[in-house]
């Protein structure tokens, strides 16, 4: 299956399903470890606010979101087909995560803090493109030493 083969649609589709070959419940443990962290260093050095749970909730869903998506491309489980699509498609299938990070980061951010529209749409969008960046190198790297060996 080539590029030229696949449809702009059937390639979104294609990410979004090897994206689901990540380890999410040991993302979803990962990040709700990570922001129970990161909320219990807020309340032992005193940081109280309204906002308290905007940092933490952030960590969380950038952890769950971080191994999830790393986890779905070095995933060794699956259709070999799809997990093939994803090697050689590392950036396509590093955006499903960055997307929904983006989505939710934002949200967390403009409902948990008191950032605005615009502050809260900055954050989600940095925090994605970090998101997008580790999990793309980190596929492409996976993809070339598997074309190797």
């Amino acid at each position: 299956m080539t590029s030229s083969d696949v449809s702009p649609r059937e390639s979104r589709q294609l990410a979004v399903a090897s994206a689901t070959h990540g380890p999410w419940r040991t993302a979803g443990a990962v990040g709700v470890v990570g922001g129970a962290a990161a909320l219990g260093v807020d309340l032992i050095s005193l940081h109280w606010s309204l906002s308290i749970l905007a940092g933490p909730a952030s960590i969380a869903l950038f952890l769950f979101f971080l191994v999830g998506g790393v986890g779905s491309v070095l995933s060794k489980g699956g259709e070999r087909r799809l997990r093939r699509w994803a090697s050689d498609h590392p950036w396509q299938t590093a955006m499903v995560p960055a997307g929904a990070l983006f989505v939710t980061n934002t949200l967390s951010q403009f409902f948990l803090s008191s950032s605005g529209v615009f502050a809260s749409i900055l954050t989600g969008l940095w925090h994605a493109a970090i998101l997008g960046a580790v999990v793309g190198v980190v596929g492409a790297v996976a993809g070339a030493r598997r074309r190797n060996s």
